[in-house]
């Protein structure tokens, strides 16, 4: 964990102290997890590798994370132009950009995404609806487990039963909890479910496969219940009237290495789910899984809980034209 920390600092050190040219584009930005997460370091190295290729062009200054702007209120003062740019979940926002729980169900990556047509498909519906350029979808790949303090009970059919448990809800599977668990849940920020969890506040919470050593967590959460579902959704914005006023240079290499990271970070995770799979079970974490019938009814159920969500907010939005298409691109099967 020191360690980890150690290099996180030093990530944001080394972008903090890129100094712009004279005349060159200062581009400021945020991001929405604890410095010493996997998913912050490696927008870190977005950071790092998008300031060495616009040395004298532009430079990204890194502010800080959440506790420079609050998690869930990034995303809105990206929108507003509080800050240029910010790396967050597209869950975070999705009650704006309703289209974003066809990411988080999504059976796609980025990388795929963006061949497809499906990256560029939503940047249009981000412009529109809340004023943001969606540069790229980031660190995608890596699935959610439900992880719990204590072993979850099956039924007779082998599928999890979690009436009793304390829950952690969250704007990325909320839907899926209530409706298809039927979960009560409560509303725990990231930075505050290591207290929850040793208060005994919280027992069980969807996570990714991968970070939970990073907050130390596994002290506490020592099973992982199979299936996997939905996937990380995690995306870098930038403020629309900020990106049209950028130089043309610095909006081709922004985009050229946000490209480039799509691929590189959707590696880099499934190299890491690998070690931390491993690193996990020698330290006493045990994997539950439900049936194949039930695994399957349980993975269709996440994918379903949340488009009929997208699809109630695209019609109280007043519009659904963007559903079937948004539904084929990122989540064709």
């Amino acid at each position: 964990m020191k360690g980890r920390s150690a290099a996180a600092a030093l990530a944001i050190a080394c972008a903090l102290s890129a100094a712009p040219a004279v005349g060159a584009d200062t581009i400021s930005a945020t991001y929405a997890f604890p410095a010493s997460l996997v998913y912050s370091r490696s927008f870190l190295e977005f950071v790092k590798k998008a300031n060495e290729a616009g040395k004298g062009v532009f430079a990204i200054q890194v502010r800080g994370g959440p506790e420079a702007i609050p998690m869930m209120e990034q995303p809105r003062a990206v929108r507003d132009g509080v800050v240029d740019m910010v790396y967050s979940a597209c869950a975070f926002y999705s009650a704006q950009v309703p289209e974003c729980d066809a990411m988080s169900a999504s059976t796609l990556d980025g990388p795929t995404a963006r061949k497809n047509g499906g990256i560029e498909f939503l940047n249009g519906i981000h412009q529109k609806r809340v004023g943001v350029y969606l540069l790229g979808w980031v660190d995608s790949g890596i699935r959610f487990n439900l992880w719990s303090t204590r072993e979850p009970r099956l039924d007779a059919t082998g599928h999890i039963d979690i009436k009793g448990f304390k829950v952690r809800g969250h704007a990325i599977y909320q839907a899926f909890l209530t409706s298809y668990l039927g979960a009560q849940t409560i509303n725990i920020n990231t930075p505050d479910l290591y207290t929850a969890l040793e208060r005994g506040t919280v027992e069980m919470s969807g996570w990714t496969q991968i970070g939970l050593m990073d907050l130390n967590w596994d002290r506490y959460l020592k099973y992982r219940i199979l299936p996997d579902f939905f996937s990380t959704d995690l995306v870098i914005l930038v403020n629309l009237k900020r990106w049209n006023a950028l130089a043309p240079k610095t909006r081709e290499i922004l985009q050229r290495v946000a490209i480039q990271h799509e691929t590189e970070s959707l590696q880099a995770l499934q190299a890491l789910w690998k070690q931390e799979e491993a690193e996990l079970a020698k330290r006493g974490i045990k994997t539950v899984a439900q049936s194949p019938e039930a695994s399957r009814r349980f993975y269709a159920a996440a994918r379903s809980a949340s488009l009929a969500r997208m699809k109630e907010r695209m019609e109280k939005a007043g519009g659904m034209e963007n559903y079937d298409k948004v539904v084929q691109l990122f989540t064709p099967f």
